[in-house]
């Protein structure tokens, strides 16, 4: 008997992927990844923090300032981050990657300035998993033609489903 397994969809799986990646996050105030995908492959990963050889917020600090926008919010931001998608962008570049037509998956919904990067790059979609000021960026959104579109993932990874008859999941004397 052939074993059923459960796939993860495409949109949950690279999504997954941005997970992991959010976790190398040297940001005190929150991990985010990014994952760029052409054709269903992963073509650049980044995180936000720190660029390369510099000084990490987990070992010297926040350096944080106040930035306002043209309506008066005001919001604060770190000095020393690069924001994930950025990263993501940079590496695609320093490896001579085209990320045209790409789509991106985010942890958290991109901000003004990461939008505006992505939107240049040739982004054609953005997955994110939780949403970040979406009513600062929803005009832009609109304007770019961007697909934007929120994934959830199951609380659990997929449940393995093991042949039938064979509790430790060897098949024909496989381990």
């Amino acid at each position: 008997m052939t074993p059923t397994v459960s796939r993860l969809p495409w949109d949950q799986y690279f999504m997954r992927i941005a997970q992991v990646v959010a976790s190398r996050s040297t940001c005190l105030r929150a991990q985010v990844g990014a994952v760029l995908v052409r054709n269903r492959s992963i073509v650049a990963t980044g995180y936000n923090g720190a660029p390369a050889g510099m000084a990490h917020c987990t070992d010297v600090g926040c350096l944080l300032y106040k930035s306002e926008a043209p309506d008066g919010v005001v919001e604060t931001n770190c000095f020393r981050t690069i924001h994930a998608e950025v990263n993501a962008i940079a590496q695609a570049a320093r490896n001579g990657t085209s990320i045209d037509g790409a789509d991106a998956y985010v942890t958290a919904s991109p901000c003004v300035h990461c939008l505006k990067v992505l939107v240049n790059v040739g982004v054609r979609s953005i997955y994110y998993l939780r949403p970040y000021k979406i009513d600062r960026v929803r005009e832009m959104l609109d304007q770019a033609g961007i697909a934007f579109v929120q994934v959830e993932l199951p609380p659990d990874a997929p449940p393995e489903t093991l042949p039938e008859g064979s509790p430790t999941g060897q098949v024909d004397g496989l381990s």
